[in-house]
């Protein structure tokens, strides 16, 4: 039945909950596009043959084979629009750098081909990040503000954290350099913390 593998690239997103990235399904996308092209081709076969021979019968098949040819349109549109914002999000979740296990799922071979844009997921991430950047660096009359600290409001200025693998020197506001070990702890600042710990360099320590 037309339009099977279309839904099915919706009901995929469905079962994943929000703040996650499923793998690409490049093959159940490749399987829908054949589709539409199969769809539009027989349509202009049977177009040019009603116009030629006058068979209005063929109409309603046509008329049909539109609906689900916009019906996949429809569909594939939202599964990589749904993506796109899959990953925006987890620009303000992980920070400017993204674990391994979710790059793996937006490798760099995955184009979308819509009309004549071909974008892949690695190349799409770059841009906003550059384009986020750009803008909080406009902010606080040009010295800059980072908008991605403190999504939820801090009950406390500084935090104990433990760190879960060397991570190298890290300096914080005053200028202090402190040495980021594997199972060293240390009383920092929460909005020089966050993103580090959202990439998994650092835990919060709750007492």
């Amino acid at each position: 039945m037309f339009c099977e593998k279309a839904v099915e690239l919706i009901r995929e997103l469905h079962r994943i909950s929000d703040g996650q990235l499923p793998a690409f399904n490049e093959d159940g996308l490749r399987q829908v596009l054949q589709e539409m092209e199969a769809l539009y081709d027989q349509n202009q076969a049977d177009v040019n043959e009603a116009k030629s021979e006058g068979r209005a019968e063929l109409i309603p098949s046509i008329k049909v084979r539109h609906c689900c040819l916009l019906r996949d349109q429809r569909c594939v549109t939202a599964y990589l629009y749904d993506r796109l914002l899959r990953i925006r999000a987890l620009r303000w979740e992980y920070g400017s750098v993204l674990p391994a296990n979710v790059r793996f799922h937006m490798c760099a071979e995955e184009n979308f081909r819509m009309t004549i844009v071909v974008l892949s997921q690695l190349q799409w991430f770059s841009q906003y990040k550059k384009s986020l950047a750009s803008f909080m660096r406009s902010l606080g009359g040009g010295e800059g503000l980072d908008i991605t600290q403190d999504m939820k409001p801090p009950k406390s200025l500084y935090i104990e954290v433990r760190c879960l693998k060397d991570h190298g020197e890290f300096e914080i506001d005053d200028g202090t350099v402190i040495l980021l070990k594997k199972n060293s702890q240390h009383f920092l600042p929460r909005w020089k913390c966050e993103q580090l710990i959202r990439q998994g360099v650092l835990e919060h320590v709750v007492s």
